[in-house]
């Protein structure tokens, strides 16, 4: 479970920013909000965080700071090699000042019973510092630090076992420590990067990157008759009028092709895709008298697909007791249809194994105290230097009966764009 997240010098956020996920001492809604982690010394959890604020001020950054970080423990062992750039954006509106200093990234997580505090400081050249420190029984343990302002320049407690003069040496510049040592069959640190690599999802990106394929929804289907019962019921609830999901695999022609290409990026394509398959979606649906007709997804609507494209990954994150992090939520989507996938997390019937969700999101209908506590609900906007802040409902010490979407909407929390008069 992710208890605290926090990110400086990225993007437009330049000084540190902090999202925290840790219950406060509220008794509303607390039985199906709120949740025990189940790790020593560690507080309760909310199921779920929504973020608000106008366009342009950094709720999608907040999120790509976080897909930063999951892609770098992941990546930065296999996919680099010695001398290349970190991608990492630093903040620009200084006029570059920021450009020359370390970004920061620092996670604070549950992963099998045992709370873990990673972070990381870089560059575009190298990584600069990193540190581990684990709390198995409740007291602080430092596994390791590595840092190349100090000397020595690494350090590793007692606590932390292995092949530790070979996982250092291995270790490049542009890479970390976490993944190159994992990557040489590290045990002990295997649980911290699979909370990466497998527990993290975060679904971010600007533009056409916001919408969701249909590809994973599809794969699920395939997979397990079981899951495909589940996504055909779910999109069922929707009320799309959806009765089935079917595939059809066909080789690849040139009737798949876009009208307007060249005669030569034609055959271009043409030759790559020789003897490839592709897969056509169609969306089962029932005529008033009975009848089955099938069509093709892409003759759905944008809600339709967009609903199509989340239900698999969604489930999956509930039946697994997942972290899914997600920008523009409500892109396509009904507000009732929002509040209902909302409501899917904080029911323990169906997120039996703690799954969290965190989420973005200009739909004020749903900021209402029967859907989210008070600790639940945070804000994001732009200072007069372009600076994005970060911070919760909770510091305006609300009322519990207070009005969340009224006092927003009023100004009573900032984070509300500035809209000028504008004429003919």
């Amino acid at each position: 479970m992710l208890i605290e997240f926090s990110a400086t010098n990225f993007r437009s956020l330049h000084e540190r920013q902090t999202f925290s996920m840790v219950a406060g001492s509220g008794r509303e809604l607390r039985e199906r909000h709120v949740v025990d982690p189940d790790a020593p010394a560690t507080p309760d959890l909310v199921r779920s965080a929504v973020i608000y604020g106008p366009n342009a001020a950094g709720k999608s950054n907040l999120i790509l700071a976080l897909k930063f970080m999951r892609d770098l423990v992941v990546n930065s062992a296999q996919r680099s090699q010695e001398g290349d750039e970190i991608n990492v954006t630093p903040f620009l509106m200084d006029e570059g000042q920021a450009a020359s200093k370390a970004s920061e990234f620092e996670l604070i997580f549950v992963e099998q019973g045992v709370r873990y505090q990673y972070g990381v400081t870089l560059t575009r050249q190298r990584i600069e510092s990193e540190w581990l420190i684990a709390y198995p029984k409740g007291s602080p343990q430092v596994w390791f630090e590595r840092d190349i302002r100090s000397e020595p320049r690494w350090k590793f407690g007692p606590s932390f076992k292995g092949q530790r003069k070979l996982w250092q040496d291995s270790t490049r510049d542009n890479a970390l420590f976490l993944s190159t040592a994992v990557q040489l069959k590290s045990e002990q640190l295997a649980p911290v990067f699979n909370w990466f690599r497998q527990r993290l999802r975060v679904l971010a990106g600007y533009g056409g990157q916001r919408r969701l394929t249909p590809t994973f929804t599809l794969k699920e289907c395939e997979r397990d008759e079981h899951i495909h019962s589940q996504i055909v019921s779910f999109l069922k609830s929707a009320d799309l009028g959806i009765n089935g999901v079917n595939a059809v695999r066909r080789k690849f022609d040139e009737s798949h092709l876009p009208e307007g290409l060249s005669p030569a990026l034609r055959q271009e394509i043409l030759k790559g895709m020789e003897n490839q398959e592709i897969t056509d979606i169609y969306l089962i649906h029932k005529t008033p008298s009975g009848k089955e007709i099938q069509l093709d997804i892409d003759e759905e609507s944008g809600g339709t697909q967009q609903l199509f494209g989340l239900a698999g990954p969604w489930l999956e994150v509930l039946r697994k007791g997942w972290v899914l992090v997600i920008d523009e939520l409500d892109t396509s989507l009904h507000p009732a249809m929002m509040r209902k996938l909302v409501q899917m997390f904080h029911d323990p019937e169906i997120n039996r194994h703690k799954a969290q969700l965190i989420f973005s999101t200009h739909d004020v209908s749903i900021l209402d105290r029967e859907v989210f506590r008070r600790d639940q609900i945070w804000f994001i906007e732009k200072d007069r230097d372009l600076q994005t802040h970060c911070y919760p409902l909770t510091d305006f010490r609300p009322r519990k009966d207070e009005s969340f979407g009224r006092g927003y909407l009023q100004g009573r929390y900032g984070a509300l764009p500035f809209i000028g008069e504008w004429r003919i």
